[in-house]
């Protein structure tokens, strides 16, 4: 046997049959960011007037502009009252995820939002911040600003969206969710999550009653795998498909360099995705974050803040969502989803991104979007 390169020739092997996307020269460096090919195809034939439901961290926004853009059908379960303008809507988080949740943020949140929603666990129990006479939601601290005028205005307000969240899933044939951060802050007593760490966007922090966490893999998993279990509860066909978002930390409790910090966030997200993605049929994974962040993009994509995503870099995500999605199945719905409106799609065109997590930049003096 005669060696050529450093290797045996004329031997078959794994690798002698493999497509151009399977190696880096050709299916990266060679293709280049605009050539890129086959990053993603649809683990589902699904029927072509498919529902989706979007919730997750700000980029998930993208997905569901684009799905109104086109006409698609995208589940808007707690729609703003009749007549409202689309500015004030989108001010009081209306039209911009599937129910009015805010930033679900982590996989604890998502685990939280769907034991309220399966009945497993009391809205009115969730905590409730007084601050200066008005009262947030500590899932949802930025929904209403300025907080509302009584705990019962804010209760109400919460089992409303609880309500919205569970016909979203139940309305959905594809739950899309955006991960973006694996840092959060719990209750020390009762452990619920919150949206916000207290006395950031509202509430007071207080050491003894609130705790950090940066969540590993196996507790994002675990707390995944388990609200995706409820929500197929809710809705035995509902199919979820996964994303991680590109942007990066705005801030880091851990201690670390943001920069650090951020790698191991994703890298962890991007970790529990792909694994569950690969051992269950009903879970799929878009490469939203390796398009903007990979070697091949250059970072051409970030404005000049370096978190925020340009809209040639959303538009060269959504080109590959749409390339790669596949709605070949027969019709499922005779009807069009409920309470789509005009509303909604006004809403959605409008222009910043909702992002709670910006306001910890405000913080150390510099808000940026993302």
């Amino acid at each position: 046997m005669a060696l050529r390169g450093g290797r045996v020739a004329d031997e078959p092997n794994p690798y002698g049959d493999l497509p151009p996307t399977a190696y880096w020269r050709s299916g990266v460096a060679e293709a280049g960011i605009f050539g890129l090919s086959g990053l993603w195809r649809s683990a589902w034939a699904l029927p072509s007037d498919a529902r989706f439901a979007t919730f997750g961290s700000c980029f998930a926004q993208h997905i569901s502009r684009a799905l109104v853009a086109r006409g698609m059908p995208w589940v808007d379960a707690e729609p703003a009252p009749g007549r409202c303008p689309p500015d004030l809507a989108r001010r009081f988080g209306f039209g911009v995820f599937s129910a009015r949740t805010g930033n679900i943020y982590t996989a604890a949140q998502l685990l939280c939002h769907a034991r309220l929603a399966a009945g497993m666990d009391d809205p009115d129990a969730i905590e409730t911040w007084e601050q200066g006479g008005r009262h947030y939601d500590s899932l949802r601290p930025a929904i209403e600003p300025g907080g509302v005028a009584s705990l019962a205005e804010a209760q109400l307000s919460r089992r409303s969206m609880v309500r919205g969240f569970a016909r979203a899933v139940r309305q959905a044939d594809v739950l899309v969710f955006t991960l973006g951060l694996t840092e959060g802050w719990r209750s020390v007593d009762t452990g619920q999550p919150y949206a916000m760490c207290p006395g950031t966007t509202a509430g007071r922090f207080d050491p003894g009653a609130h705790r950090f966490e940066n969540a590993g893999y196996p507790d994002v998993r675990a707390a995944l795998e388990e609200a995706i279990r409820i929500l197929r509860g809710l809705n035995p066909r509902l199919r979820v498909l996964l994303t991680v978002s590109p942007v990066p930390l705005t801030a880091t409790a851990s201690g670390q360099h943001v920069l650090v910090a951020t790698g191991w966030s994703k890298a962890t997200l991007r970790a529990v995705a792909g694994d569950l993605a690969a051992s269950d049929a009903g879970i799929d994974y878009f490469p939203s974050f390796e398009i903007i962040t990979g070697a091949p993009a250059r970072a051409m994509f970030f404005d000049p803040n370096l978190r925020t995503v340009a809209p040639a870099g959303v538009d060269l995500v959504m080109r590959h969502f749409f390339a790669g999605l596949d709605l070949s199945a027969p019709s499922a719905h005779g009807d069009p989803v409920p309470d789509t409106a005009r509303l909604a799609e006004a809403a959605m065109a409008a222009g910043d991104l909702v992002c709670e997590e910006e306001i910890l930049g405000t913080l150390a003096g510099g808000l940026d979007r993302g």
